[in-house]
């Protein structure tokens, strides 16, 4: 088959084609036509010549990912603007999910969830609650990455709602590569270590290519840098000090009483009311960057049985560990907590006792940090035969595969206080010759060792946590277990059907069974609740679909004046799943070229995500929720509405009602953390979300400039019935502001009014809904006698990212857009030269700039900020921040590359801000923390 060349149709095959390993085009030097072979690019199921096609893609190939410091395939993805703050970021160290310790692409900003990941076009597993990991996939063996930046369920099914990532491995080369790569930060820690190895052959009827990859990313803590050494950052170093601190406190009338740093607990008279001076900094001792070690491999294959007839498989096995560490778990006996059993007082016949009554205390484990250690083992494996046949004149090309994926996970917490030793340890103890003992002098309670919470950290007499044997008595090692597996059954066949005027019918059809099983199983002692501040409930479940697609191109037009060439795409998927029933999607685009040099492209879809073995199965969770009681007379609703006062008596709420602190004060504000744990949980009867996205773009490569493309697509997406757990402050309003007698029966009140029991599981509600638009530019200069030069310069503009929760019109719609990690801009400017052997690389990473609520009126900004959103608000607003990269390359007269790089050259540094944007530090999560240096040696045999 031959074609005209045109300057769109090379830009897009340079963008897309010309990184396949299997050579997607030659040219002949006798003749101006170029001989292409069919190829599936991501947005579409058919096997085609042309490369041009309605649904924006953006393509990384090898030699683009070559010239960056990246270690992991998830580096390469935030170079792509449209994917969105990283989720649990590594310097998230409060987040429990058990997803933590992975890496994955938030499209959009729309949660990795909604991204769909594949491998060579075939799913990657998932954990339970829905993510793909891309650290588990070795960058040695990458090929290339593109990315749909485009609803696609009708193609691909559940999850393509956002996009789609697809990661293209490297198949049929000859010979070996091996590369070493080692880097820190220039504060000499955070070192990065990764060694990788590939090798490929091809014969007569096969081929077969191997890769390993071994890294290592060392732990950075909060005390390492200045801007999250301190609780509020550093302008206010002794602000935010904990209040449960490592030197211990007790409640004595009402009041808190502590001995302070350094002090002796011995003697009642030693012990006074907390002062600035008793606060303490737990930021210094959490993770600011979690360690990462990765080790993978990856095969694949293939043999030609027949000319037309081949059997491929491909196997990949990865192990994921990471490290993060917290500040000593902050301990503390509430009255409930006392009266009901959950957590003992210290006992009056205590011998750490000196007041004669039992006494409410808490104590921040600084002795005994916290630590979570998770492991993830992936084992994957494909195989599939695929052949192709002639109809006539008609080519067709079919396949037909299985896909197996496991993922294996292990939570191993230290540093967790086992409760029922703890209620011991602070009961009846005595202490004889300098050693104490739990229990009376006549009933010694054996292997008991008493503790003395009003020790502080340092003091080293009976009782005190710096006791090793106190430690080996109150803390354990819990260890939870999850495992997921997928298994993909599929039938593919694309071809030509007839031919219209303008060219062929092109179709491609499939059959698809999928399955999906989880099992999450927290270790006993959590399930029992016997770890102190730590919940879990096991989770197991299981479900599958069955699924058919069709996909037809259409050409309508072609070689007309304004019509060069106009066709139409159309696919249509249909699922049904065991569990909640069918749904079809839909995709439609238009692909119309006035001219050679300008294609016009737009598409429009449905989409869905189907709940995942988590949202449908998950055990429950307790959590210590914030939240605003709509009945508080001072700052609820209540205070403003007589309705809502009315309702609130009507149920029961005593009057001048006022919402109580954690610690048993009265709140001051909106927003305050509940006295009990909140449960929260999953759903067997969610149905799936469901979608709408459109794009409309441009791409134009234009005669008179030679080397240049650009491109322009506006895109937007509508998610309804979005998966959400409604937040405590919405369920209570829903009851007392709608009058919802439903929310109404989701919690309870205690008899002092106080809020002690909340259901909040997840259910279907609300929306999320983001428009904006992609720019591209790319100009490769003619070469010169100076070498060669390029620029690419890429941006994501948001236009909006607004959400509600829940489906009550009166509810106020959430603008994100600016807020937190939400950026408007996201541009990444690359510059190239290359002359000889010798290259450089440079490149500017743009951020725009970010809003918070203020929490410090001196740094107050923007004191009557008012938006559509939002009333008026006390709001701070950061500036915009761009990183600088470096990257000098050399090619080696023996086939090798030396590279020396440095990312963020400048050493830029974040602003900082109190709201801890994907983050548990005052810090964005997805900014660099301090300037990387790094050097790669690359070996070709």
């Amino acid at each position: 088959m031959s074609l005209k060349t045109t300057p769109l149709r090379n830009a897009i095959i340079i963008a897309l084609a010309a990184s396949c390993t299997t050579p997607a085009f030659a040219q002949d030097a006798g003749d101006n036509t170029t001989n292409l072979d069919r190829i599936e690019i991501t947005g579409s199921r058919i096997r085609q010549a042309s490369v041009e096609t309605a649904q924006p893609v953006v393509a990384l190939n090898r030699a683009e990912i070559e010239k960056k410091g990246y270690v992991n395939v998830a580096d390469i993805l935030q170079d792509v603007t449209a994917a969105g703050s990283p989720s649990m970021s590594r310097a998230s160290s409060l987040t429990s999910s058990r997803d933590f310790g992975g890496m994955y692409v938030s499209l959009r900003n729309l949660g990795p969830e909604r991204s769909l990941v594949l491998i060579d076009g075939r799913r990657m597993g998932v954990s339970a609650g829905g993510y793909s990991d891309l650290a588990s996939i070795p960058s040695a063996i990458v090929e290339r990455v593109e990315v749909l930046t485009d609803g696609a369920s009708a193609l691909y099914g559940s999850d393509a709602i956002a996009g789609v990532v697809n990661i293209i491995t490297r198949k049929n080369f000859d010979g070996g590569e091996a590369s070493v790569y080692v880097g820190q930060y220039g504060e000499g820690d955070g070192q990065k270590r990764s060694y990788s190895a590939t090798f490929g052959k091809t014969f007569d009827r096969g081929w077969f290519s191997v890769g390993a990859e071994r890294t290592k990313e060392d732990e950075v803590m909060g005390g390492a840098r200045e801007f999250s050494r301190y609780v509020n950052g550093p302008r206010h170093p002794n602000d935010g000090l904990n209040g449960t601190t490592p030197w211990g406190s007790v409640t004595v009338g009402g009041k808190p009483l502590t001995v302070g740093p350094g002090g002796d607990p011995t003697s009642a008279g030693n012990f006074h009311a907390p002062n600035p001076a008793d606060g303490a900094n737990t930021k210094t001792n959490m993770s600011l960057l979690t360690g990462l070690e990765r080790t993978s491999v990856f095969a694949n294959g293939g043999f030609s049985i027949t000319d037309d007839l081949r059997i491929v498989a491909d196997a990949m096995y990865s192990k994921r560990e990471s490290t993060k560490h917290l500040a000593g778990y902050p301990y503390s006996v509430t009255a409930t907590q006392a009266r009901n059993g959950s957590r003992a007082a210290l006992s009056k016949d205590s011998a750490f006792n000196l007041w004669g009554q039992d006494v409410l205390f808490s104590h921040r484990t600084e002795e005994m940090l916290r630590g979570t250690e998770n492991t993830l083992e992936t084992k994957r494996g494909s195989l599939g035969l695929e052949g192709s046949f002639e109809t006539g004149s008609r080519y067709w090309d079919w396949n037909v595969s299985y896909t197996y994926n496991r993922n294996e996970g292990e939570r191993v917490g230290t540093g967790s206080m086992y409760q029922p030793n703890v209620n011991l340890a602070v009961g009846p103890s005595f202490i004889e010759n300098g050693v104490a003992y739990c229990g009376t002098r006549t009933a010694v309670i054996a292997g008991c060792v008493p503790w003395n919470p009003a020790a502080p950290m340092g003091y080293t007499g009976p009782g005190s946590l710096s006791n090793q044997e106190v430690q080996d008595y109150l803390f354990a090692r819990y260890v939870d277990k999850s495992q997921t597996t997928t298994k993909v059954a599929s039938a593919n066949i694309s071809g030509s059907l007839f031919s219209l005027p303008a060219g062929d019918v092109m179709a491609a059809m499939g059959f698809e069974h999928r399955s999906e099983e989880a099992r999450y199983t927290p270790d006993l002692m959590v399930q029992n609740g016997q770890i102190a501040g730590t919940s879990g409930k096991p989770t197991q479940g299981d479900y599958s679909l069955n699924e058919v697609y069709l996909e037809m191109q259409v050409p309508l037009l072609a070689d007309m004046a304004f019509a060069r060439e106009l066709s139409l795409d159309v696919a249509g998927r249909y699922s049904d799943y065991n569990n909640f029933g069918s749904t079809t999607n839909s995709k439609f685009g238009v692909k119309w070229k006035p001219i050679d040099s300008l294609l016009v492209r737009a598409t429009y879809g449905t989409g869905f995500r189907a709940p995942t073995v988590d949202d449908l199965y998950g055990g429950t969770v307790s959590s210590r929720d914030s939240f605003t009681d709509p009945c508080d007379t001072s700052f609820g609703t209540a205070a403003t509405s007589a309705a809502v006062a009315a309702r609130c008596k009507a149920l029961k709420v005593p009057a001048n009602f006022r919402q109580l602190n954690s610690d048993g004060s009265v709140a001051s504000k909106p927003g305050q953390q509940a006295t009990t744990d909140f449960n929260s949980g999953s759903n067997p009867n969610l149905k799936p979300e469901t979608a709408k996205t459109w794009t409309v773009g441009l791409v134009y490569s234009p005669d008179f400039v030679q080397g240049l493309d650009v491109s322009l697509d506006w895109w937007k997406i509508r998610i309804d019935n979005a998966i959400v757990g409604e937040s405590a402050t919405n369920i209570l309003e829903q009851c007392y502001v709608q009058g919802s007698d439903a929310a109404c029966g989701r919690f309870t009140r205690g008899s002092n009014g106080q809020v002690n029991t909340l259901d909040r599981s997840l259910v279907n509600a609300g929306y999320r809904e983001t428009a904006g638009y992609d720019i591209s530019a790319r100009y490769r200069l003619p070469e010169t006698a100076f070498g060669k030069f390029a620029v690419t310069w890429n941006t994501t503009y948001t236009d909006y990212l607004e959400q509600r929760n829940d489906n009550a019109a009166t509810t106020p719609v959430e603008q994100l857009t600016s807020w937190g990690g939400n950026f408007r801009v996201r541009s990444t400017l690359n510059l190239d030269w290359q002359y000889g052997n010798l290259g450089i690389g440079w490149t500017a990473r743009y951020y725009s700039s970010m809003k918070e609520k203020c929490s410090y009126m001196d740094e107050c900004n923007m004191p009557g900020f008012s938006s559509a959103y939002t009333d008026t608000s006390p709001t701070n607003k950061v500036g915009s921040n761009t990183f600088h990269d470096l990257q000098v390359r050399y090619a080696l007269p023996w086939d090798g590359t030396v590279s020396l790089g440095l990312n963020n050259v400048f050493d830029h540094q974040g602003p900082i801000m109190y709201s801890q944007p994907n983050s548990s530090f005052v810090y964005y999560g997805g900014f660099d923390i301090g300037r990387f240096m790094y050097m790669k040696y690359q070996q070709r045999f």
